[in-house]
């Protein structure tokens, strides 16, 4: 088999091709949640927190005072943009919190194996040996 034919089969594969849709679902989703996080959520805590816009938390590592993020970079000084790295963390947990409900909902929507009947419950010991004595008695 050749090297073409191979590459053929594996990319034809229904795992593969399910990988693939899943990666661009998953981005297109990633982008609806960074514009939930970024264009909703971080103003609204911002407006909580007196104001305070997280991606312009910063802290400088050279020489010289910025007023923003934005200024601090486009001088090329060295920063720690915590506030970023905060916003990101809010965006994975968004994320995580949402694939874990979309699994859940898709394990209730699998088929559960119904229960298999329970056999009739037989007669007890006791009543067997009453049918036993029973029967001795009657001969």
């Amino acid at each position: 088999m050749g090297f073409i034919s191979e590459f053929k089969e594996f990319a034809m594969k229904g795992n593969v091709m399910d990988m693939a849709v899943g990666v661009i679902i998953g981005g297109a989703f990633g982008k609806i949640v960074s514009s939930l996080v970024n264009d909703i959520l971080m103003p609204l805590i911002g407006k909580l927190t007196g104001g305070v816009s997280f991606t312009d938390l910063f802290v400088t590592l050279g020489d010289g005072e910025y007023k923003t993020l934005a200024e601090a970079q486009e001088a090329g000084t060295a920063v720690l943009a915590y506030g970023q790295f905060i916003q990101n963390i809010i965006d994975f947990i968004i994320i995580a919190f949402c694939i874990f409900l979309m699994i859940k909902g898709m394990n209730k929507l699998k088929k559960e194996k119904p229960a298999e009947p329970e056999a009739p419950a037989g007669p007890t010991q006791e009543e067997l040996l009453t049918e036993i004595r029973d029967l001795l008695k009657n001969k």
